[in-house]
């Protein structure tokens, strides 16, 4: 029999059937990937092969194969360097949820997601939320915000679960399409899903005033059949984001700006640090390059990690 991911607890797998059958499985043994050392061998998304389990009481399966990942999006594990968690797989979008204030998100954040998602071949649009409870002030950063991503090819909208802003051209986006939600606890993602499919009635917490940042409500990614045709994976909210080893050769190759550049560089080579002639940093100098994107770029390149040894799900 052959189904798709649903839910993943780390030891049982719901996987539901094209006849929408919903059942519950486990690996046997040791199950590897070839070339990916990851903590959780099986990500919601995966399409699996399982055989029903005739030594068990109840109905459960024991998955035998996985099917080849057309995409996924992968970070950095807790505390295991050289370990990967992935994510979910087989995606067509990401909607990356921003918020100014409770809890702030930074750009740095940002571009680690967006780096990992351009490596991977994913689709990222930026859901500014909460723009019912912002000041002009904070209205203003939105502003400049989207002055950075749009230009480089990024769909910035700005969202609202309670005076339902955008919430239609979202649910348009989605139709057809496998979407994943994500962003740091706390960025009114479970909110929003609610509105958008009331039927989900997925559990929310308030915002923890002392620390400005989400409370759990989420403990594992989990895909949903939504009423218009479209389906969602709900994912943890994360702390950080801690990026897979890239070639340093190629990660000027996942921001798109620096990308559309590289032909002008003087050495094909250009790491765009201290080469001579790079027309990244010429950008950099006249301006028409985002400074914090290139700040990101010097941290990931480096391997500074951002807030990494404490970089868990929430």
């Amino acid at each position: 029999m052959t189904g798709t991911v649903y839910k993943s607890t780390g030891s049982w797998y719901w996987v539901k059937t094209e006849d929408n059958q919903l059942y519950k499985c486990r690996i046997k043994g040791k199950f590897r990937i070839k070339g990916i050392k990851s903590t959780n061998p099986i990500a919601v998304g995966d399409k699996v092969q399982f055989d029903l389990d005739t030594k068990s009481d109840e109905e459960t399966g024991i998955i035998t194969k996985i099917f080849d990942r057309r995409n996924y999006i992968v970070r950095k594990s807790v505390n295991l360097s050289k370990q990967t968690h992935i994510i979910a797989s087989n995606i067509d979008q990401v909607f990356l949820m921003i918020t100014i204030d409770n809890p702030p998100t930074f750009t740095t954040f940002i571009d680690r997601f967006l780096v990992t998602a351009e490596a991977y071949s994913i689709e990222v649009v930026l859901l500014f939320n909460k723009i019912d409870t912002y000041s002009i002030e904070q209205k203003a950063e939105i502003l400049y915000l989207k002055d950075i991503y749009e230009p480089i090819g990024y769909t910035c909208i700005e969202t609202s679960a309670v005076t339902g802003k955008n919430i239609d051209l979202i649910k348009e986006m989605m139709t057809g399409k496998v979407s994943m939600f994500s962003g740091h606890s706390g960025v009114g993602k479970t909110t929003l899903l609610n509105y958008i499919e009331p039927t989900l009635n997925l559990k929310t917490k308030e915002i923890s005033e002392q620390h400005k940042q989400g409370q759990h409500t989420t403990t594992f990614a989990e895909m949903f059949d939504l009423n218009f045709d479209a389906r969602i994976i709900d994912t943890p909210g994360i702390k950080g984001f801690g990026v897979v080893d890239m070639d340093k050769d190629e990660l000027g190759d996942y921001f798109p700006e620096f990308f559309a550049l590289k032909q002008d560089c003087k050495f094909n080579n250009c790491i765009h640090v201290n080469e001579p002639s790079c027309a990244v940093k010429d950008a950099l100098e006249a301006e028409e390059i985002s400074w914090s994107r290139y700040k990101s770029y010097l941290q990931i390149l480096e391997g500074e990690e951002e807030n990494y040894r404490t970089d868990i799900w929430e």
